[in-house]
């Protein structure tokens, strides 16, 4: 590992004071992909900001309805809390369907939002083509080994996917999420939080370099009876989903009002399926119309030598995941 400075403020300006002074400069709250990453030598950032001493814990109801997370709760606190367990079910199973109890102990939702990708090209430096971590070096999964990239929105630069369960359920949920800097404080929907490879998959977020995560908010959710969360991995723990579904719908009777579905292993960002959920609107809850709406979330797919199957398996996924939120035998 190399040498690095490391700082413990107890004040959330002086954190964006330590941001805004070298872009070599990683925010550390929970560890658990950061340390990692900085074991391999991935990460080599100048100075460690630790800020586990910010008052940013708290898990309240605002007075508008929405719901809002600290950046430092623990996903394990986030996804047992009673606010959750109640109004937001999709992402309590989110969390608990992703990494072990220890780790979920251990990392916050500010660092799950920043989580980088496991692509194998990205997390060993003896690969050395990733555009991720060496830009302009190539992208050594395009020709590789890509059972587990992506099918959409990928580019030549980089065919990476974003590794977060709870992301995925955030984005059907038309989350958002509150940012500081020494500007002041601004808020970042969710599917504008995370980006598109691109030209730059070295970037990840549209959060600026000198930007703290201070919260998650979650608006009221109508979703909280006929929701369900699918992980689909090669092992039952401790397994990054190939294939993940956040699938939600807001019912009149056996009618669908409305329907959020996102998707995890499939893209470089939380992959909302807005074709799938808009031919849903006022149909019927059955299989058969399940089965004809999912199909069109692969509709743009470009799958890789090694990775043709999740075309297959994504509109399977889709269909089981509203069969059980729509309660559909």
């Amino acid at each position: 590992m190399f040498p690095f400075e490391y700082e413990r403020p107890t004040q959330q300006d002086k954190v964006i004071d330590s941001l805004s002074r070298s872009h070599r400069t990683k925010i550390l709250a929970g560890g658990t992909n950061l340390v990692d990453l900085m074991k391999n030598g991935v990460e080599q950032p100048e100075r460690l900001v630790d800020i586990n001493r910010l008052d940013l814990t708290g898990i309240v109801q605002l007075g508008d309805g929405r719901v809002r997370l600290g950046a430092l709760a623990h996903n394990s606190d986030t996804a047992n809390h009673p606010l959750i367990r109640e109004h937001y079910p999709l992402l309590s199973q989110a969390i608990l369907s992703g990494a072990s109890p220890q780790l979920r102990n251990m990392a916050t939702n500010g660092g799950n939002l920043l989580q980088r990708t496991r692509c194998y090209y990205f997390t060993d430096p003896g690969f050395p083509q990733c555009n991720k971590r060496l830009p302009g070096s190539g992208c050594g999964a395009l020709e590789g080994f890509n059972r587990i990239h992506a099918i959409l929105g990928s580019s030549r630069q980089c065919v990476a996917t974003h590794p977060s369960d709870m992301c995925v359920a955030l984005a059907a949920l038309d989350a958002s999420v509150r940012v500081q800097n020494s500007k002041g404080i601004r808020t970042i929907e969710f599917s504008k939080f995370h980006r598109l490879p691109g030209d730059t998959p070295s970037v990840d977020t549209n959060l600026e370099p000198d930007e703290l995560i201070l919260s998650i908010d979650l608006p009221p959710s109508p979703f909280a009876s006929h929701s369900h969360y699918l992980n689909i991995r090669d092992r039952a723990s401790y397994a990054f989903a190939l294939v993940s579904v956040a699938a939600a719908l807001e019912m009149d009777g056996e009618k669908i009002q409305s329907a959020r579905i996102a998707l995890g292993g499939v893209a470089h960002k939380p992959w909302r399926a807005t074709e799938v959920e808009n031919e849903l609107v006022g149909r019927r809850a059955a299989r058969s119309a399940f089965e004809s709406a999912a199909r069109l979330a692969v509709r743009d797919a470009r799958p890789l030598n090694h990775n043709m199957f999740k075309v297959e398996l994504v509109p399977h996924a889709i269909v089981r995941a509203l069969s059980l939120a729509g309660g559909v035998a």
